[in-house]
């Protein structure tokens, strides 16, 4: 059984019932000109994440283990954005707009797809979501099965990496992020982001980095 070194303590968990979950790394949020930046975002806190993702995901396809990546967006019609999600805030562009990429986060744009670096290998799953969290009118609990342990990695830490952290804890999984492979486009948000997370003991999960894993990966 691996043990990986974490806060607030050492995770024991097997290999056979992991999963590594791969959160929202799409074009509209990471590149620059997309619609994070548009927001005013330094979309560099988010691409530092690039490198030693594709490092993890390098090794844990290696090891033949289970990836599931996400996608945040709407169906053309924004049938499936409610108007609270659609009008909040002031930007300049909003969901649905057109974009530097196509319209802001729209199933099929290319905006909406995951970056050229950490595309999806031929059988991974891949979730479309039209919501911050990755349980949310998803069919990832299906997909998961016997799945109890989880490696949460994307963007951005305190939105759609913490929500679905949350809903996973509430069904019984456990959690493992990766404080190198989730971004913020805050990086106060980012520290304490990481901090809730592992406060109390674990009371949402563990927070590591990838190195360690990887380790554990190729014992």
């Amino acid at each position: 059984m691996p043990l990986v070194e974490a806060r607030p303590g050492p995770l024991k968990f097997e290999w056979d019932s992991t999963a590594l979950l791969v959160i929202d790394m799409q074009r509209d949020f990471l590149m620059p000109g997309g619609f994070g930046e548009s927001l005013g975002n330094d979309v560099s806190q988010l691409r530092r994440t690039i490198e030693p993702l594709a490092a993890l995901l390098k090794a844990w396809r290696a090891a033949g283990l289970p990836v599931i990546h996400t996608r945040e967006g709407h169906l053309p019609d924004l049938s499936d954005c409610p108007p609270a999600k659609l009008h909040r805030g002031a930007p300049s562009m909003r969901i649905g707009d057109p974009g530097a990429f196509g319209r802001i986060l729209i199933r099929g744009e290319y905006g909406h797809d995951i970056i050229d670096e950490l595309q999806p290998a031929d059988g991974e799953a891949v979730v479309d979501k039209p919501g911050k969290g990755a349980f949310y009118a998803t069919n990832l609990a299906e997909i998961l099965g016997d799945t109890k342990t989880l490696v949460v990695t994307g963007v951005t830490t305190e939105v759609c990496v913490h929500t679905t952290v949350r809903e996973a804890n509430d069904r019984g999984y456990e959690c493992l992020v990766l404080a190198d492979c989730v971004g913020s486009y805050f990086p106060e948000f980012q520290k304490v982001g990481l901090e809730m997370i592992a406060a109390q003991g674990g009371i949402f999960g563990w927070v590591a980095s990838s190195p360690e894993l990887i380790s554990a990966l190729q014992e």
